[in-house]
């Protein structure tokens, strides 16, 4: 899987290369207006806590339990939306992207159970995982709306809603940072730090398509 990963790498270059030759810019955290998507009421709540218990261990707090449980739940949502990709008629560069994007979120999913496994620690359930909205998450709508989609509009659908997806993703690992002794234990540290660098790395690819397909609008190049 990761001699996989690391074959889309050259082309997701290339494609922010091409983009950023053609002078677009992005600022993080500010999706293009004419993405149209806006999230419902509640998309970017805190969440509330299901039935996984936390508890405080050698090296790491109940905080860093929990988080590692939400955020399998939040990476489940991800594998969700890149497995609506095949069959809707996107360009390969999405298509890349999505594989990158699977690949990397089941690699970190494995990473994340493994870590609560080695520890004692409860994974997280069906009800746990899906019965809540965490930073970032779709709505049921909004999955709605992206199964339903085809051609130009899944794409923009696509990358919009993963930028929301990954920013919540971010916002995550903010709080636990800002939660007093979390993120101490070295493992959690590392893995936070890579979540942080490769879903920024993502964003500013996803902007940088948007821009490209904004441009490319009606195009009849596939």
């Amino acid at each position: 899987m990761q001699r996989a990963l690391r074959q889309t790498l050259p082309a997701l270059t290339f494609v922010l290369s091409a983009c950023a030759a053609s002078g677009g810019t992005a600022e993080r955290g500010a999706v293009p207006a004419e993405a149209g998507v806006s999230a419902e009421p509640g998309a970017a709540m805190e969440h509330q806590h299901g039935e996984a218990d936390a508890a405080v261990g050698p090296g790491y707090t109940a905080a860093d339990v929990r988080f590692m449980q939400d955020m399998i739940g939040h990476h489940e949502q991800a594998l969700l939306m890149t497995a609506m990709a095949p069959g809707r008629d996107a360009r390969e560069m999405v298509l890349r992207l999505v594989q990158k994007i699977d690949i990397s979120q089941r690699d970190e999913i494995a990473l994340m159970k493994a870590w609560l496994t080695e520890r004692n620690q409860p994974l997280p359930d069906e009800h746990h995982m899906h019965g809540m909205l965490m930073p970032g998450m779709l709505t049921d709508s909004q999955l709605a709306q992206l199964r339903a989609a085809r051609g130009p509009e899944f794409e923009r659908l696509f990358l919009t809603l993963m930028i929301q997806h990954h920013e919540g993703a971010l916002h995550m690992v903010d709080m636990l940072f800002e939660t007093p002794g979390a993120a101490q234990d070295s493992d959690i540290f590392r893995f936070v730090t890579d979540v942080v660098t490769d879903q920024s790395d993502e964003i500013d690819i996803m902007m940088h398509m948007l821009e490209l397909l904004a441009a490319n609008r009606g195009s009849e190049t596939r």
